[in-house]
């Protein structure tokens, strides 16, 4: 059952109200930047540990301890809905998630399997995360969008081009809308697992749609998205992707509360070309956390102040901050805390 927890900043600044001060987490703020999740993991491979409730529940709950966030995000991938249902794949060290059987014709997309059952490990998982947060910080879930899970199944993994996807895409339409109808249902199974165990809100991560044109996102993945947000609208819902600065507009569409915006864009000319007014959240170049406190307080503040300009020309409805990607494997824990703490500190 989903918490009340209407004082948490995060909630109500997604809901557009004014928390006591603006609330930050991070993208991959559970990972390995933290050494203590690199030992957790020692030995286990990445989606094993995601099927494990104590080592999910642990690894998600780190960084609200270390660092003071203002949210969990719930520890996982977005392809182990796909391994659920029973898709072979694998997420290789140094690569990314590795399908054995590409998606490449009709009949591949029909026989894709679909989550039809519940994934014990994400509920009791959720469940002991619970348990520790206390009311004041939301836990987010999330998944993979359609288009993004369909270029790793086409392609076979990751991909600098996505040339298989959109030859696909533009030669066979019929059966990459096939793929992405399938996909669909899977996608609104795993976030409504995350709902019923008591997730607070959550984001769908669309990483690869920045590498389409306009047109294309409009008829190829903005159904799909749209469908997927309308069907989970009882909780918060953000909405992500990387380069999609020409995007906004449509992935505003697709129906979030909030607008994940990378580092590329001003979030105040984002909020302008979102086209009506939701929740900004980000957006902190991460390479930032390298540089040092003077530079980094600089850049909180810039990002700030484009978040309020917006606000006040009833653009947006307010600010979560974020990065505008996540977090670098190779930054120092300590950088994250102190932007936590500068973050906070500017209310």
């Amino acid at each position: 059952m989903r918490r009340h927890i209407p004082d948490a900043p995060y909630v109500q600044a997604a809901r557009g109200e004014t928390p006591t001060h603006t609330p930050v987490w991070f993208m991959r703020q559970a990972g390995r930047s933290l050494p203590e999740y690199r030992t957790v993991r020692e030995g286990v491979a990445m989606l094993d540990s995601c099927f494990m409730p104590d080592l999910l529940a642990e690894i998600t709950l780190q960084p609200v301890r270390r660092h003071g966030v203002d949210a969990a995000i719930l520890f996982s991938d977005i392809v182990v809905p796909l391994k659920a249902a029973g898709v072979d794949v694998d997420i290789v060290p140094g690569t990314g998630p590795v399908i054995a059987h590409p998606v490449r014709t009709r009949a591949d997309v029909d026989s894709l399997p679909q989550l039809d059952d519940t994934i014990a490990a994400l509920g009791e998982g959720i469940g002991l995360i619970l348990d520790e947060l206390d009311d004041r910080t939301a836990l987010i879930g999330f998944a993979g969008a359609p288009f993004t899970l369909a270029s790793y199944l086409v392609e076979g993994g990751p991909s600098r081009n996505h040339e298989r996807t959109k030859a696909l895409m533009h030669t066979d339409p019929a059966t990459w809308h096939a793929l992405m109808e399938r996909l669909t249902p899977t996608v609104i199974a795993f976030l409504r697992q995350q709902i019923d165990a008591g997730i607070d809100a959550l984001q769908l991560f669309d990483s690869w749609a920045g590498y389409l044109a306009p047109h294309d996102y409009a008829e190829h993945v903005l159904p799909y998205s749209t469908e997927i947000l309308a069907a989970v609208a009882e909780v918060p819902r953000s909405h992500f992707g990387v380069q999609t600065g020409e995007l906004l507009g449509l992935m505003a569409d697709a129906g979030p509360d909030i607008l994940g915006v990378d580092w590329r864009t001003p979030l105040d000319l984002a909020a302008r070309r979102a086209g009506r007014p939701l929740v900004l959240q980000g957006n902190l170049d991460p390479a930032l956390l390298f540089a040092d406190e003077d530079t980094l307080a600089r850049e909180i503040g810039r990002i700030r102040a484009e978040a309020r300009r917006a606000v006040a020309e009833g653009t947006a409805r307010g600010h979560i901050f974020n990065l505008g990607h996540g977090v670098l494997p190779t930054t120092d824990p300590d950088a994250i805390t102190r932007a936590v703490e500068l973050v906070h500190a500017a209310d």
